[in-house]
Formats: C-alpha cells, sequence, structure tokens
C-alpha cells in the first residue's frame, strides 16, 4: 500500500524566500501524499481492473463515454472513502503490525478528524457523481459497498472470524455490479457470476498473504486464517477457492455468450492458478511455504486481471 513519505531537505535556491515558505510547501505536500495513501491506491487499482472490463461486457462492445469515465471516477472515490474510513477504524492494529506502521494516521502526518471529513466527502462525491453521469442504481450499489466494507467487514467481521475475508470479500465484488448497472442501469446474470467469482477468488488472493504476515496479524489480534490454522489447512483452503474461482469463469460461457478468446484464457489461466495453489500446499506440508505464499499473491493478482481483461476484450471480437 502506498505511504506517505518525507520529501528531501531544501536546498540553498530557496534561501531568498520568505521564512516558513518552505515548510509550508513541504507540509502541503506531505499532507498531499497522505491523503493518497488513505485511499489505498494500489487496492483501488485491482478494484477498476474489474469494474472497466465488465463495462465492456455490459455494452456488448465499447460502452458510452460519457458513463464510462463517470463510472470509474464515482468508484474509485468510493473505493477511497471505504479505505479511508477502514483506515480510521484500525488504526489501533496498524500501529502494531510492522507492514502498516506509515500509514498517515499512525504517523501523525493526517489527524483522525481530516480523516473523517475525507472519507465523508468522497463518499457524497462519488454517490452524486455516480448517480448524476451514470446511474442512480449504480449510485446506490456504491453506498452499500462503503457500507458494507466498514460496518461489515472492519466493524463486525475483521477482528472476530477466520471467516473474515471470506464474507468481508463481497465488499471487493461491488465495482463489477457498479460497471454494469453504470453502463445498462439494471444487473443480469453475467454480472451476477463475475461478482461470484471475484468472491471466490478473495480468499485464495489474501489467505496466502495472510501466511506471510501471521505473526503481525498475530500481534494484532486479527485472527486471519493464517494465524489461528496450520499452513497445510491454509493451502487447502487455496486449493478449493482456486478451482472454485476456475469453474465460476467456465459458467460465464454459456450464460453471456463468450467467444473463443475468453474460453481459451479461461482455460489456461485457470489452470496455472490451480496449479500454483496446489504448489502452496505441497510446500506447506514440507514447512517452507512462505516465498511460495507470495508467489501464489501475486500469481492470484495476475490471474484475475488476465481473465477480466479477456472479459473486456472479447465482445470486440467477431468470434
Amino acid at each position: 500500500m502506498s505511504n506517505a513519505t518525507s520529501p528531501g531537505v531544501s536546498t540553498p535556491p530557496d534561501a531568498g524566500r520568505a521564512p516558513g515558505a518552505a515548510e509550508g510547501r513541504t507540509t502541503l505536500a506531505v499532507k498531499a501524499r497522505a491523503y493518497v495513501a488513505l485511499t489505498k491506491p494500489r487496492v483501488i487499482e485491482l478494484l477498476l481492473v474489474t469494474a472497466l472490463p465488465t463495462m465492456f461486457l455490459a455494452a456488448g462492445g465499447v460502452p458510452p463515454i460519457g458513463a464510462l469515465v463517470a463510472t470509474l471516477v464515482g468508484g474509485f472515490l468510493s473505493a477511497g472513502s471505504a479505505n479511508a474510513f477502514n483506515m480510521i477504524i484500525d488504526r489501533d492494529i496498524d500501529r502494531v503490525m510492522h507492514r502498516t506502521r506509515q500509514r498517515p494516521l499512525v504517523t501523525g502526518t493526517l489527524s483522525v478528524a481530516e480523516a473523517r471529513v475525507f472519507a465523508w466527502t468522497l463518499a457524497v462525491v462519488s454517490t452524486v457523481v455516480l448517480g448524476v453521469f451514470a446511474t442512480w442504481l449504480a449510485a446506490a450499489l456504491s453506498v452499500a459497498a462503503i457500507a458494507f466494507y466498514v460496518l461489515v467487514y472492519t466493524m463486525l467481521l475483521k477482528r472476530r472470524t477466520e471467516q473474515n475475508i471470506v464474507w468481508g470479500g463481497i465488499a471487493g465484488c461491488f465495482p463489477v455490479v457498479i460497471g454494469w448497472a453504470g453502463v445498462t442501469g439494471a444487473l443480469d446474470w453475467p454480472a451476477w457470476i463475475l461478482f461470484t467469482l471475484v468472491f471466490l477468488w478473495t480468499p485464495a488472493h489474501y489467505w496466502p498473504l495472510s501466511m506471510k504476515y501471521r505473526d503481525d496479524y498475530e500481534a494484532a489480534d486479527v485472527p486471519m486464517l493464517g494465524v489461528v490454522r496450520g499452513k497445510p489447512m491454509v493451502g487447502i483452503q487455496v486449493i478449493l477457492y482456486a478451482w472454485a474461482s476456475l469453474a465460476c469463469t467456465l459458467l460465464l460461457i454459456p450464460v453471456a455468450g463468450m467467444g473463443l478468446l475468453y474460453s481459451g484464457v479461461a482455460l489456461v489461466a485457470g489452470a496455472w492458478f490451480v496449479g500454483e495453489a496446489h504448489g502452496l500446499y505441497a510446500r506447506a506440508i514440507r514447512g517452507a511455504s512462505e516465498l511460495r505464499a507470495m508467489r501464489v499473491f501475486h500469481a492470484s493478482n495476475t490471474y484475475l486481471t488476465i481473465v477480466f481483461l479477456a472479459v473486456g476484450v472479447d465482445p470486440l471480437l467477431p468470434f
């Protein structure tokens, strides 16, 4: 995740300027980066990777540019709002975990009040953008996504159950249906299949990460599966969800009338991802699974990107 970093010290060319001017600009730059960090931009990138191709499938080709831009901008702001609220609530455990200690609310770069105003502003603006320039169904789904991520995952599930990422991961499925609704103003079966695909993919994506950062989550008292279960059990669960993801991609073929490109990509990419999951389990049995866990984590990102790229390109082809 992106973290705010301190810029370099001013050099002599600033000497002739008014005292405090350089410090003011530096503070502004640091604040700006901190606000960007609140949105978790790398997470949002992955969400938009699923939303954009879905809009091409929903339109059966190139969607209207106005709806496309509004949905992407509104979706970006919506996800940024949810992530900012998440950082506000989780700032106590972020102080404990090594990989999150540089987040702006931990370092004090931003105050809780500043973050709260920012989060609410993004929520309101995203709703207006989606409702006015796309569809009000997309706007309603965006509000539901924020509420689910903040209230259900962050506040209710994350610190209470090892299944937190399974059900809490539903929030990450919303960009698909928001994208579909942003183009069509409705929700059809292909949208729900893609929603289910992201739902099934999420545990296989996130649980390897929980193996890598097991000590962090244990110190923060967050019961991720990698903390409360042994590595072989995590490996088995990743295998099951990887196979389920593959099956879901194939279900889209008859339902959405997908062509040869998507069908081939779904089969080949799915087989590769399943193979990586089996490799994780094999390494977990031998006890040397940390590097393999991150390999599967990164492979899951590549897998989802490839599949959704095929989702977006397939409607543009005549076969």
